[in-house]
């Protein structure tokens, strides 16, 4: 009964949190802005911002679980999240709460079989780490088993107890907030919520079994096999069960310690130019890819004996991500468009993911993507940090609308994309706040384009037949609209000046209904003082058209 009462409240708990800020963010971001005080909104913005951090900063501290894992998804967006928001949230990565010695012991023996000192030769009580899902002690193997597996320094990784009933109630608040949002159009347009959910509660529940952890470490070494840049650690499959996971002891510098890094000899920005190229490999090369590249999951170990001063040792292979060979292909286009600063290619590229629907009317998208390219191309993240303000302004007055207006959505096996990515480049930006992505992207766009260039001559001719058969089919065609435009048949389609036109309408309507308002209104006033009666029935009224004026359009929000 207790438990049930502690999920009950947990799980209140996380709806009160998002059904508050879900409030705050209607009233401030539609409702304001449709009564004209999007100024008074937008200048309350970073500071509103920095209070839902910081509030979410507690309640992830405070109730763990999968709450840690959003938290920690944030605070890797250096690239687009201020400054204030991502500092008071990079914390959640060390701050998770242990777990006392003797549950974790208790847990560690029944999963075992046997007890602890039996199946180490020595074991530290004081966890070396302690995150959201998990707890890790550094131990050491008996000689028995130091002698078999080649290794006697390990790390025991065991699961915080009643972890899976946590994950579960997380789970459903974030069912629950998703079908809310799933409500709200601009979001249900842009977005399978639900279908993300589940997404992330497949990768929840993979994650806190060890076993699948355990054989993510071996293809993730395999991998990268022979090459001196990575490593990972070994299992010792002896003493990992579905709960307790016993790996090497890989640890060295973590790899935002830039202090230890320098005092190492390392050069932070080599450090994040080599790790930005390992994730693109794993992206782009493998297809499989480490999902959690947080600062607590990867390490710089010198070796001073190797060719190579140092490399990067990756731990905590939970969450990985498979990219199909279909996708994949998508995403090398995606990266060859960007990397040759071509908006058609990019936008065609984009539909080919599917994160833009087949639908869409891409002809001002396309416009858009040139004109940032030709102004903001290959700028990395501090060369956008001194960029004058007023001109982001100016490109978002202009194609603003139109970027909102298409169909956008996030494909439900992005997720985990989106997240590595997001991880590596706020990963890059702390080691070296000047590092530029494009450095890391383009040596292997180039690449792409080169093998790309193997097909130039199947292309051109394709394009060739394209062109004879648009030729061959070009004088009927022209006689077909002269004989159409002689009839007054000819129409001429535009789906950006309708929606336009829709939209005039809509202001138009609601203008009239504001000045209907202050007719009935003002009536009313002046009528009450000798006909009460009819004037109070007028002025009554008058909240109509009032309430159409300012509510015009929510329904379709």
């Amino acid at each position: 009964m207790a438990d049930a009462g502690r999920s009950r409240a947990r799980y209140r708990r996380i709806l009160r949190f998002a059904a508050r800020y879900m409030v705050q963010a209607w009233w401030f971001e539609l409702f304001l802005p449709r009564i004209g005080l999007g100024s008074l909104a937008a200048r309350g913005r970073a500071r509103r911002l920095t209070r839902l951090a910081r509030n979410f900063h507690v309640l992830a501290v405070s109730l763990g679980g999968l709450m840690i894992k959003v938290g920690q998804f944030m605070s890797s967006r250096l690239d687009v999240l201020p400054p204030e928001i991502t500092k008071e949230l990079e914390g959640l990565q060390d701050e998770v709460p242990p777990v006392d010695f003797a549950a974790i012991r208790r847990l560690a023996e029944a999963e075992l079989g046997l007890p602890l000192e039996s199946a180490f030769a020595e074991i530290d009580p004081v966890p070396v780490a302690a995150a959201s899902l998990g707890q890790a002690h550094r131990a050491k193997l008996s000689p028995d088993d130091a002698a078999e597996t080649g290794f006697a320094d390990v790390v025991m990784k065991v699961q915080r107890p009643g972890i899976e009933g946590i994950v579960e109630v997380d789970l459903a608040a974030l069912r629950r907030v998703a079908g809310w949002l799933s409500r709200v159009r601009i979001v249900r347009d842009h977005v399978d919520l639900p279908v993300l959910i589940e997404e992330f509660a497949h990768t929840s529940y993979e994650e806190i079994d060890y076993r699948h952890e355990a054989r993510n470490a071996v293809r993730f070494a395999e991998n990268f096999a022979g090459d001196p840049r990575v490593s990972a650690p070994e299992v010792a499959w002896e003493r990992s069960t579905g709960r307790v996971l016993t790996l090497e002891d890989v640890s060295a510098i973590k790899i935002n310690d830039v202090d230890a890094l320098r005092e190492a000899g390392i050069d932070p920005a080599e450090v994040a130019a080599e790790f930005a190229t390992v994730m693109f490999e794993q992206l782009f090369r493998d297809g499989y890819f480490h999902a959690d590249p947080h600062p607590g999951n990867i390490f710089v170990t010198p070796t001073p004996e190797a060719e190579r001063p140092w490399r990067l040792t990756f731990i905590d292979f939970g969450m990985m991500g498979e990219v199909p060979d279909r996708l994949r292909r998508d995403l090398q286009q995606v990266v060859i468009a960007v990397a040759s600063r071509n908006g058609k290619q990019l936008v065609d590229s984009i539909r080919d993911v599917g994160v833009l629907l087949p639908s869409a009317d891409t002809s001002e998208l396309e416009r858009a993507m040139t004109a940032l390219f030709a102004r903001f191309g290959g700028m990395g993240f501090a060369e956008l940090q001194q960029v004058d303000p007023r001109e982001f302004q100016a490109f978002a007055r202009e194609f603003g609308d139109v970027i909102r207006s298409l169909p956008f959505q996030l494909p439900e096996n992005f997720l985990l994309i989106v997240r590595a990515v997001s991880l590596t480049s706020g990963m890059c930006s702390s080691l070296e706040p000047s590092f530029n992505m494009w450095d890391a992207v383009e040596p292997y766009a180039d690449q792409l384009i080169r093998d790309e260039r193997g097909n130039v001559v199947r292309a051109v001719a394709k394009e060739a037949v394209s062109v004879a058969a648009i030729a061959a089919r070009l004088p009927r065609r022209v006689d077909d609209l002269v004989t159409r435009a002689e009839e007054g048949r000819l129409s001429v389609e535009s789906p950006r000046a309708e929606q336009r036109m829709k939209s005039l309408e809509r202001v138009v309507r609601r203008a009239v209904s504001a000045v209907l308002f202050a007719g009935l209104f003002i009536g009313g006033a002046v009528l009450r003082a000798d006909e009460q009666v009819f004037g109070t029935v007028l002025m009554a009224v008058s909240v109509i058209p009032l309430l159409h004026a300012v509510l015009a359009g929510a329904a379709r929000r």
